[in-house]
């Protein structure tokens, strides 16, 4: 296996994600400083902090979407299950194989519920020509593991643009997983939703931790609180704090951090 489809495997190293001395600007704009983060396998790391402080920067640092806009300059590096995301030689679909994508509003495709769901695994997978019957199975599977199967397993051939915005980003969700990433980023998932929607997909999220990494970025303190293990407040492009969600808000070690847990400001 050559070192470009190596990149990025699964290696039993502990961490999901380790950034060395990212920098990133926007044109003349230094959007991120020196950013050393150690993100761990398996479990549910939120980011938050005040609108502009390089959350959602860092988060499309990770799955290279920042690198589409021809303006963007980044230094340092991103290792995501062991290797640098930006080696060159780095193979773009094998890292969006690998690391998945959530956006803050539903981004269901006008097509089925099944082709939804299937859409990234017949693009990608050297399995795409399986059998009818085994992508029934892929997709009975993935929609099980949103807890979206009971709900539409009658109607597969509904368009997905038809369910509520909370199905939707639970078939988003799932559209992913066929594919087998290890790492799920999610941009402010919960934005769109209302609170019976927040609610049940924060439920997923929680369901779907310890088989997948999952990084959430959110300006919902209340959320990041219910819904993560650890915890990174980001100020001004830099990192401020990380550590155990619950350490974070009852006893935060900055007087930065503790000054936005209290809304004194953002």
């Amino acid at each position: 296996m050559n070192t470009a489809s190596q990149a990025v495997s699964k290696q039993p190293t502990g961490l999901a994600i380790r950034t060395g001395d990212l920098n990133l600007w926007y044109g003349t704009f230094q959007a991120l400083f020196d950013i050393n983060l150690d993100i761990k396998q398996g479990i549910i790391t939120s980011m938050i902090g005040p609108s502009g402080c390089g959350k959602s920067t860092f988060l499309r640092s990770v799955n290279r979407i920042n690198e589409r806009l021809g303006y963007v300059r980044i230094d340092g590096s991103i290792d995501v299950f062991g290797h640098n995301i930006y080696d060159a030689g780095v193979e773009l679909v094998q890292v969006r194989k690998q690391i998945g994508m959530v956006f803050q509003r539903p981004n269901p495709l006008p097509i089925s519920i099944r082709d939804n769901v299937l859409f990234g695994y017949n693009l990608h997978s050297e399995n795409r020509h399986a059998s009818k019957a085994d992508k029934e199975g892929i997709v009975e599977d993935a929609l099980k593991q949103v807890l979206l199967w009971d709900k539409v397993k009658d109607r597969l051939d509904q368009r997905g643009t038809e369910l509520s915005l909370e199905e939707q980003q639970k078939l988003c969700i799932a559209r992913l997983l066929p594919v087998k990433p290890g790492l799920l980023l999610m941009d402010e998932p919960c934005s769109a939703l209302d609170p019976k929607g927040t609610e049940a997909v924060e439920e997923l999220i929680w369901e779907l931790r310890g088989k997948y990494t999952i990084l959430i970025v959110t300006h919902n303190m209340a959320q990041a609180r219910r819904a993560s293990e650890e915890c990174i407040f980001m100020l001004m492009g830099k990192v401020v704090e990380h550590t155990a969600t619950e350490d974070m808000f009852v006893t935060p070690q900055n007087k930065e951090t503790a000054d936005y847990i209290e809304g004194r400001y953002g």
